[in-house]
């Protein structure tokens, strides 16, 4: 907007470094707040996390609304993106530990369905804003941002807490009567009964282990917490949970680098290597995030009917194979897109075609998967670090992409269809399939019930919990 760029006369006046710095800081104080958010979930559970979460977001976002210069407007974004970060971090996790397995996974692309609702809505918002002729053109939309956020934390306060959570503080009782809520269903209910054991099983199950793994780091003391704290991170890297950890990482990995935030943020930008003028470069940015939006409505019924791997395989494939065709046309005709207009056009179509199949596949699956993937003692952590990877690598996207865009032309289609076929390779040799199994069946997926010891220890832990519930 040009009112925005009066303001803000850095990012007008540089190379691309001032407007990959404004993008890349909401996503560096997401990375901060995603991995934070692990431990403090932990702490004071799942949902009052979410609303320390939106009273931070709320913060950043009314001060990125009054924001004056640069280096308010910068450090107002780092503040939002802390609290994007821990959201992006426990909204799957929650939703995941509240979820019956037949519709986990897609009750989480319902969060991904949202999330891209949300920047569809806010694309448009921001194009209707651009005609209003004072500045705010632009801080009406940065402070509506409120607004969503105040839904939630208030929302947040009327929902369950999450059973495993409580009872991995002890409170048995309470689990039993929100997962009861949850399933609507008396809490004698013989499912409800099952998969309170289950839990309380599993949690019991690692808790043990851990205790074994860490034996000296069991007192209350403060020093001896925070040891603990700093050893259970190091245990995501324990042979046990370390291909878990690979899966997690890696999908947040490739999730950023098959281009999908470079094409939202940027995707004027690109549009302009394609020939299109600066009115439709705008509109055609709006049709991508509708693409997306169509893309990732799909997999609401294709999540757990057709299982992650066939989604995540065959998104790599189409996405590759857009990019790569893109690749080549703009690096043959954007010398003169005046007489190659049909040429131009397809390259629009090609990666709205890459929004399609990337909002059915790599959009809603790498958030479902981290947050069931992990066993009860390293969920919250492990999801946490899955997280933050995103972000880390969302960060390092953001900062490259424009000088990318700007120097290289069609190199960085070049550059993304080489991971998206990455990719590809890298999801069939290492990725399993999780669809339709509970979060405690997890180890069995990731080949972790290593020895007939755990097994059996597994099985009369939950034994011992049955037991003792009918001597109750």
């Amino acid at each position: 907007m040009p009112q925005f760029l009066d303001r803000f006369s850095e990012i007008a006046e540089g190379d691309g470094y001032y407007k990959g710095l404004l993008t890349a800081m909401i996503t560096i104080g997401a990375l901060f707040g995603a991995i934070n958010q692990g431990w403090l979930a932990d702490a004071i559970s799942r949902k009052y996390s979410i609303v320390v979460a939106v009273i931070i977001f709320t913060v950043g976002s009314m001060l990125q609304a009054v924001s004056t210069d640069f280096a308010m407007l910068t450090i107002a974004r780092f503040i939002g993106g802390i609290g994007i970060g821990m959201l992006s971090m426990v909204a799957p996790l929650y939703i995941s530990e509240i979820s019956p397995p037949e519709i986990r996974g897609t009750l989480l692309v319902l969060e991904e369905l949202s999330i891209v609702t949300g920047i569809v809505i806010a694309f448009w918002i921001t194009y209707g804003t651009r005609y209003i002729g004072s500045e705010w053109s632009y801080r009406l939309p940065l402070l509506l941002q409120v607004l969503p956020a105040l839904g939630l934390g208030i929302g947040t306060v009327y929902l369950p807490f999450s059973p495993r959570w409580l009872v991995s503080q002890g409170r048995d009782n309470e689990a039993l009567q929100a997962l009861s809520r949850l399933r609507q269903l008396p809490p004698s209910d013989v499912r409800v009964q099952h998969e309170w054991h289950d839990i309380r099983a599993e949690v019991a199950f690692h808790r043990d282990i851990a205790t074994e793994r860490h034996p000296h780091l069991q007192s209350s003391t403060l020093l001896m917490r925070a040891r603990l704290e700093l050893a259970s991170w190091a245990d995501l890297f324990g042979e046990d949970c370390l291909r878990r950890t690979i899966v997690g990482s890696g999908l947040m990995f490739f999730q950023q680098f098959v281009g999908i935030n470079a094409l939202i943020y940027y995707s004027p930008t690109l549009f302009a290597t394609m020939g299109l003028n600066y009115d439709m470069q705008l509109i055609m940015s709006g049709v991508l995030n509708m693409a997306q939006l169509v893309g990732v409505s799909t997999s609401l019924w294709s999540m757990d009917r057709l299982g992650r791997r066939p989604l995540l395989l065959s998104g790599s494939a189409a996405m590759f194979v857009a990019h790569l065709t893109i690749a080549l046309l703009v690096g043959s005709y954007a010398y003169d897109w005046s007489h190659h207009r049909t040429e131009g056009w397809v390259s629009v179509a090609l990666l709205l075609m890459y929004m399609l199949a990337f909002g059915a596949s790599w959009g809603p699956v790498p958030w479902a998967m981290p947050a069931e993937i992990f066993n009860s003692a390293n969920r919250a952590k492990g999801t946490a670090f899955s997280t933050s990877c995103n972000w880390l690598f969302n960060a390092i996207i953001g900062l490259v992409t424009p000088p990318l865009v700007e120097r290289t032309g069609y190199g960085a289609y070049v550059f993304f269809a080489v991971f998206c076929l990455l990719s590809l390779v890298w999801t069939y040799l290492f990725v399993p399939e999780t669809a339709g199994k509970t979060l405690e069946q997890m180890d069995e997926v990731f080949g972790d019930t290593s020895t007939h010891n755990h097994q059996k220890r597994r099985q009369h832990i939950r034994s011992e919990i049955s037991a003792s519930t009918l001597a109750g």
